[in-house]
């Protein structure tokens, strides 16, 4: 086959000027987006510009567009909102309002927008693409541009990255500023939770989405709450009844408050309004309970971006440099947007059109149309595995929830296979894991034991207890235990029952997927101390620090926490350095003390080399840096391991739980022959992971190519392909495959018959 890989080095952008705007609501991740941006562009030798005030910045001109410096985007990783700033332009829908920006951009050569905002803002974008050569036209004929200046100016490429907490944009799995927004909500509900539960309090708490139910949706799943409205799916006639008699069935069961979230647009079927005052009148009116409202308003778009925003962001924005630079005139205008794992390139004016579709489906009360727009009784028994990740008790919640649903009986095997050849198995039922998904740790208690040496005591326990299917949640040892058990099935049949592994370690080091519960609640603790740490440095100046993460001999939490933290090198296992790269990143740091960023961010994996220890390291940047910057240490330790799950990892943990019960369900059916369960197949026992773009259950005994257990981690992993497009963003030349890069794809409508087979 010949080669069809493509490097960085291989596009240009040199004589190409793009400008980048930020339109519309903000959003955090928007300046993370721009960053990458800057970066990117001047990285290939394009110049870039800031669009300053969104579309009234590019029809005024002036000074709102100004050349972007390696520099001037410092500092922004971190920052909320966006530095650039955006505004509501009525001028831009204007056709003389767009002929002032067709002059604006010609005049500076640009003729590459990167437009980061939501439908409206890349519908603006779009009209302004297609317009282009008229408005040249009409600039030649008044004679404010020359012939040759429309000439060699013709075409106006367009990319667009969502930015909108409402994740209400078709064609993007998730949209810029969506999880940090979830961060704010799970932040204030977990906070509000504590003082409901002292009075015996209901509360319901109003969220964003105007049309779109998604942050009422996931964070009623992220924290369990007891009832959520959202705009897609007006609740049928009777629901007030329904939902006092749910409230009040969970009061009985001694749970002492009651969560009910409602999206700012939430309807009924009728279309009328569903406000948090009808909803608090009708619990005071029905049931007699002391109830509250809290309404969350802006305080959802501010404060931080999440890791994942910031690592989205940063991927889209050199993505769309990428796609400018790929670009001809006939390519039409593209959104970078996220596919389960994957960036893809969609046409922009398609899924600007679904999203209107969707507008249009509710107003027209095709409600289930709308949502399908937006995309026998058994034993089983569930288990924790290995070190404790944050998101794990929300999995057994589902996992124990979605199993009862489907007529299960559900157990808890506390401390693991230690527990479990002890007999510590017992029943659990709904209402034991209520308020389990805002819990960090592990509440069923977790060992690192392995089955092998008490495989008989496991199976005898297996018998008395009649376990017909088992649920694994936990790391490498997790999947380890999974192999054993398989192997141990020719010995013993109690062991021949379906069993799903689901990936939970903060390492993420586990075959079989790209993404494991825990992992992003770690990288934010990670991103949250190196902001703390850098901006510890803002005062003392030329400062560099080495942070010591964990991971086991996994590089992911150093790397992609380096990505999102803005590191300038990170040290893994994986990629073998020696002390030339030691003294090159020296260097390069010494070289960046000249300028205006004086400090230094460096992250080192825990076992990624056996001689340069973090003191080494430590002891060699000092010496080095004599004169010139002085080093501090910081080991993170077991602080990566502990806290509230995020947002991300709650809803992770629920979905992929829920969707390994239904998996166990379907195959304690397919397996059940003459009154008992009976699975000895390869398929019978496996691991859900995210792979790409996609959830995808794969036979563990396939998986041991792919592993290498000396060192516990995959043999090839996904995020080894950031590494580059870490060192491009921290100023390093490097190469960089793009090959993988994202391919221009159409929207695929999905039919009912297809959605329910998902």
């Amino acid at each position: 086959m010949p080669d069809t890989k493509k490097f960085i080095e291989n596009l240009s952008g040199a004589g190409k000027c793009i400008g980048v705007l930020t339109s519309g609501g903000d959003a955090q991740g928007m300046n993370a987006a721009v960053r990458a941006v800057v970066r990117m562009g001047i990285y290939v030798g394009a110049k870039v510009y800031f669009i300053h005030e969104g579309y009234q910045g590019m029809v005024d001109g002036g000074d709102n567009i100004k050349e972007a410096s390696w520099e001037s985007v410092s500092s922004m990783l971190q920052v909320g909102g966006t530095v650039i700033g955006s505004a509501r332009c009525k001028d831009f829908r204007t056709h003389e309002g767009r002929l002032h920006a067709a002059l604006n951009l010609v005049q500076r050569g640009i003729t590459n927008l990167c437009v980061i905002g939501g439908d409206g803002s890349l519908t603006g974008a779009n009209l302004f693409r297609e317009e282009w050569s008229g408005l040249l036209d009409e600039l030649v004929q008044s004679g404010e541009i020359s012939e040759e200046a429309s000439q060699i100016h013709s075409a106006l490429h367009i990319v667009g990255m969502v930015g909108s907490i409402d994740n209400d944009f078709c064609g993007t799995d998730m949209t810029i500023g969506t999880d940090s927004a979830l961060h704010r909500i799970i932040e204030v509900v977990d906070a509000i939770m504590t003082t409901a539960q002292s009075h015996q309090r209901t509360f319901v708490l109003e969220v964003m989405g105007r049309h779109c139910g998604y942050l009422a949706l996931v964070s009623a799943l992220a924290c369990g709450a007891d009832w959520v409205l959202i705009p897609e799916m007006p609740p049928k006639d009777g629901w007030e009844e329904q939902m006092c008699y749910k409230l009040s069935e969970n009061r009985a069961d001694k749970k002492r408050l009651n969560i009910i979230i409602v999206a700012e647009g939430a309807i009924d079927q009728s279309n009328k309004p569903i406000t948090t005052e009808l909803i608090k009148d009708l619990v005071v009116r029905c049931l007699g309970f002391d109830t509250r409202v809290t309404i969350l308003g802006h305080v959802q778009r501010g404060g931080t971006p999440s890791a994942f925003d910031r690592i989205l962001a940063s991927r889209m924005g050199v993505e769309a440099v990428l796609a400018l630079l790929e670009a001809s005139p006939g390519t039409p205008a593209c959104v970078v947007s996220l596919c389960g794992n994957q960036a893809v390139r969609v046409p922009l004016m398609e899924c600007v059109q679904m999203t209107q579709e969707v507008q249009k489906a509710m107003d027209e009360k095709r409600f289930e149309e709308a949502v399908r727009l937006r995309g026998s009784s058994f034993n089983v028994a569930v288990l924790n595995v290995g070190a404790p990740a944050a998101g794990m008790n929300a999995a057994v919640r589902s996992a124990v929830r979605v199993g009862i649903t489907e007529g299960h009986t559900m157990f808890a095997v506390s401390d693991g296979f230690e527990g479990f050849y002890k007999g510590q198995i017992k029943e659990i039922k709904w209402g034991d894991v209520g308020g389990w998904t805002g819990q960090g740790g592990s509440l069923l208690g977790t060992k690192r034991t392995l089955p092998a040496k008490h495989i008989d005591k496991i199976a005898e326990q297996m018998r008395i207890h009649n376990i017909n299917a088992l649920l694994v949640i936990g790391g490498f040892e997790a999947f380890e235990s999974l192999l054993q058990l398989v192997d141990a099935r020719s010995r013993y049949e109690e062991f021949c029952v379906p069993m799903c592994m689901l990936p939970a370690t903060i390492s993420n080091n586990v075959s079989g997927t790209d993404l494991s519960i825990g992992a992003d609640t770690s990288l934010n603790a990670i991103v949250e101390t190196c902001d703390r740490i850098k901006q510890s440095a803002s005062g003392t100046k030329r400062r560099v620090f080495i942070i010591e993460t964990m991971g086991g001999y996994c590089g992911y939490l150093a790397t992609v926490g380096g990505l999102a933290a803005g590191a300038d090198a990170a040290y893994i296992y994986e990629e073998p350095f020696d002390i030339r790269e030691l003294q090159s990143n020296v260097e390069h740091l010494t070289e960046k003390m000249k300028t205006s960023i004086q400090r230094g961010l460096v992250l080192r994996n825990e076992n990624c080399s056996e001689n340069y220890t973090t003191d080494f390291i430590y002891q060699l940047y000092n010496e080095e840096g004599k004169g010139v910057f002085d080093c501090r240490k910081n080991v993170l330790g077991h602080m990566q391991q502990g806290g509230a799950p995020s947002p991300f990892d709650r809803n992770f943990g629920t979905k992929i739980a829920a969707k390994a019960m239904q998996w166990i369900s379907k195959k304690l059916k397919e397996f059940y022959r003459e009154g008992r369960v009976f699975a000895n197949t390869e398929d019978s026992a496996c691991l859900l992971g995210m792979r790409r773009r996609a959830l995808v259950f794969q036979p563990v005994v396939q998986l041991k190519d792919e592993t290498d257990f000396v060192h516990r981690i995959p043999k090839e992993q996904w995020w080894l392909r950031l590494r580059p497009l870490m060192k491009i963003l921290a100023k390093y030349k490097t190469s960089y495959d793009v090959s993988d890069s994202g391919q221009l794809e159409h929207i695929v409508r999905l039919r009912a018959k297809d959605i329910s087979a998902i």
